[in-house]
């Protein structure tokens, strides 16, 4: 009988793919990279492809209640998975490697519910469709279990930002996706984690109405605004989640178009605010939030490694810098790309999975004990 392909000698190497479409839905990023116990990731290939205009507009939909919602879930989750397996072809192609010679795939898929204080959490995904597309086993559904153990299923990244960044002081990594969360790493501790709130969910999307932009590229329009203390202070003291203690973990289930509208709306100011203005404000809001969680969590915290696609923003990192009043660097000066590190995760997820290794992590969601994440879709 053959071995399933997750068998391995324990010192011996293995190449993995890991894929991420995150909140802001652009597109889909994948590395190939070769994992060994011990020993940092090896990254061999990267791509990003770009997400097409009606998925993604199907994705933003199924976001909130909508009609024939099953129906169009399928549909999406297909083309969701058609777009992942280009993906892979494409790493494949640039790495010049089979697919039989990789040992899974790591897919997220993409969130459009996430409600564990309710005990379910949704990401569409077909990874039976992505393992016949690929040829490869598929490691999917890595939230579920630690929701089904009283977690939040979330954040998923801090054991693997553990694993990448640990340093010999304590150290936040900073992931500036849609969501913002924070990766807390004390020497001698297990890693803690959580959601802070929104990063570029809001910025994108007040960025898509008023320019037709899909995001503020390196948050140029944001710089033509001034930061507006009233508005700020509504978006800061109006949402009981930013209180929270931790475990938590949010989504566009609160953070979302609504959300905004509504505290515009809240004051005698409806309607006079400038656009641009309000794009300085969300962003200052985002550095903010991260700061005061910060704060409230780890304030001997000495440095702050950055990465996700908000790294790529200069102006949300010179807010960081400014609010942080700390080291703030992109995760890139620890010679790992900012770009790539969630779809690494992905992969070092995937690999723990085929080892049994529990990558639920109560410390981080508040799940009642360690859990091995992650469901297997043989090729």
């Amino acid at each position: 009988m053959p071995e399933p392909r997750g068998s391995h000698s324990p010192t011996s190497s293995r190449l993995f793919v890991g894929l991420m479409s995150g909140t802001s839905m652009d597109g889909a990023d994948g590395v190939l990279v070769e994992l060994a116990s011990g020993q940092r990731p090896n990254v061999l290939a990267t791509a990003s492809l770009p997400m097409p205009d009606t998925l993604r507009g199907e994705l933003f939909a199924l976001n909130q209640c909508g009609d024939n919602e099953l129906h169009r879930a399928a549909l999406a989750s297909q083309g969701l998975a058609k777009l992942y397996a280009d993906t892979v072809h494409t790493l494949l192609a640039q790495a010049q490697q089979p697919s039989t010679a990789i040992a899974a795939i790591g897919a997220h898929g993409q969130t459009v519910r996430h409600r564990p204080e309710l005990g379910y959490t949704s990401q569409l995904n077909a990874p039976a469709l992505l393992a016949e597309l690929t040829g490869i086993d598929v490691v999917a559904d890595f939230r579920s279990r630690d929701v089904a153990a009283g977690g939040q299923g979330a954040p998923l990244v801090p054991p693997f930002h553990a694993a990448m960044f640990t340093s010999p002081h304590p150290r936040a990594v900073l992931n500036l996706g849609g969501i913002a969360n924070l990766t807390l790493l004390t020497p001698g501790e297990p890693p803690r984690g959580f959601d802070t709130g929104p990063a570029n969910v809001l910025l994108d999307m007040w960025c898509q109405r008023h320019t037709g932009q899909p995001y503020d590229a390196d948050g140029r329009w944001a710089a033509t605004g001034q930061v507006q203390p009233a508005l700020l202070e509504v978006l800061l003291s109006g949402e009981p989640w930013l209180a929270l203690s931790p475990p938590k973990s949010t989504g566009r289930d609160l953070f979302n178009a609504a959300w905004l509208d509504q505290r515009l709306h809240s004051d005698d100011s409806d309607g006079q605010i400038a656009p641009q203005d309000v794009q300085a404000t969300l962003q200052r809001f985002t550095a903010r939030t991260v700061v005061d969680a910060l704060e409230a969590s780890a304030p001997a915290t000495h440095d702050v490694l950055v990465c996700g696609g908000g790294a790529r923003n200069p102006g949300l990192m010179r807010e960081l810098a400014i609010c942080l009043q700390r080291p703030v660097q992109t995760t890139d000066s620890v010679g790992v790309p900012a770009q790539w590190v969630e779809a690494m995760a992905f992969a070092w997820l995937a690999q723990a999975f085929l080892d049994r290794i529990p990558a639920g992590v109560p410390d981080v969601t508040g799940a009642r004990g360690p859990r091995v994440l992650g469901a297997l879709y043989p090729a």
